[in-house]
């Protein structure tokens, strides 16, 4: 017989997301399968996705000015 529930990995137990008609007490094998609609994707392999368009021309040769105030390196037109 195979039942297929939904369930959340809170770190160490499985929680299910609903009711189970399951024995209590009784030992199971589980089959593991990632939900289709979580896939299992770091964000930094799409990381083109997660660009901002700031309208700063030199912000990699300035990022330091932008980010902690410090003084421009280089004077740029």
């Amino acid at each position: 017989m195979t039942k297929t529930l939904k369930v959340l990995f809170d770190g160490s137990v499985f929680r299910p997301s609903g009711p189970v008609d399951l024995e209590a007490g009784k030992k199971y094998t589980i089959t593991v399968q990632l939900s289709p609609e979580e896939p299992d994707k770091d964000p930094a392999f799409d990381i083109a996705s997660l660009a901002v368009d700031t309208h700063i021309s030199d912000l990699a040769e300035e990022h330091d000015h932008y980010l902690y105030g410090s003084p421009k390196r280089v004077a740029h037109e």
